[in-house]
């Protein structure tokens, strides 16, 4: 199996670690009481949406098996759910880099939930705006994200604005 950009597994993987560069910038660093914050009652509190990230990210890897299994957690404390993010998103990850077989369509993958983990990135980093604690702006296209960078340890930002 190859892992190069131009294979559908690479493309893929490439996809997931630019979530999580992105996604990175939006859990570090962030103000003690941040997980709690709600915008109104009914909102998802930011702990609640990386949850929601973990548990798509478990869902991937049970697609990429061929299980299918979905399961909702409870919230846990910030960094606990911020470590169990993580940990999600490298067991997928590391099952595409390992395995040549899926199970699923790649393209479903992504459209389902690698997609929506990217739409919950913009909402933290819209929350941490409304919180108060904005995270800079960057310009993406200049990050140094690469294949398996699937970690809090990202590389430094290249071109950060305000």
């Amino acid at each position: 199996m190859t892992d190069d950009i131009t294979s559908g597994h690479g493309m893929l993987r490439h996809a997931v670690a630019t979530m999580v560069y992105r996604g990175a910038k939006t859990l570090r660093d962030a103000p003690a009481d941040f997980g709690a914050f709600r915008v109104k009652p009914a909102s998802r509190t930011p702990v609640e949406i990386v949850a929601h990230m973990g548990d798509l990210f478990d869902w991937a890897l049970s697609m990429v098996k061929g299980q299918e299994i979905w399961r909702s957690s409870s919230p846990q404390e910030w960094d606990r759910e911020v470590a169990r993010f993580y940990a999600s998103v490298k067991e997928f990850d590391t099952h595409l880099a390992n395995s040549s077989t899926v199970a699923c369509p790649l393209e479903r993958l992504f459209q389902g939930p690698i997609a929506d983990a990217i739409s919950h990135v913009g909402q933290l980093a819209m929350l941490r705006h409304l919180f108060g604690a904005p995270i800079k702006g960057e310009n993406y296209f200049k990050a140094d994200i690469g294949i398996g960078q699937v970690g809090p340890n990202q590389p430094a930002p290249r071109k950060e604005f305000s």
